[in-house]
């Protein structure tokens, strides 16, 4: 396997330009998150190996910052099932492709834990983390 070597000059004045650091408020965010939006708008096979992974960088300190700064609510898996349900627009019968029909009323009012099997699946219908529904 052979490693591409970035060129340092480029990537130097990438780094410059963008002065990536460790987030500590929202206007530090917002500017880190400008500054990776714009590489992505480049078409991928476009961006070079520098961009490639200075957009590593800050996806890492903007991730880092997020789960900091404004982390997901711990919910009773049930609750967050409701919710999620409510932000999609969706009714209990469209749980049924991953649900049998008789838990959906079950799980979505408390009485039912959902298995971890379940929240494998709920958590790929609704692109969440698995943890959610446990």
């Amino acid at each position: 396997m052979s490693a591409t070597l970035l060129d340092e000059t480029q990537y130097r004045k990438l780094l410059d330009e963008t002065q990536p650091i460790v987030i500590r408020t929202e206007a530090e965010y917002h500017r880190l998150l400008a500054a990776a939006s714009a590489i992505m708008e480049t078409p991928e096979d476009a961006i070079s190996e520098e961009e490639g992974r200075l957009l590593e960088l800050l996806s890492i300190l903007i991730e880092e910052y997020e789960n900091r700064a404004h982390p997901l609510p711990k919910a009773v898996p049930h609750k967050m099932l409701a919710y999620l349900l409510a932000e999609k627009n969706m009714k209990p019968s469209d749980l049924w492709t991953v649900l049998p029909k008789s838990r959906v009323s079950e799980i979505l009012n408390g009485k039912r834990n959902i298995s971890k099997e379940q929240a494998k699946q709920l958590a790929a219908l609704f692109r969440v983390p698995v943890d959610l529904f446990l």
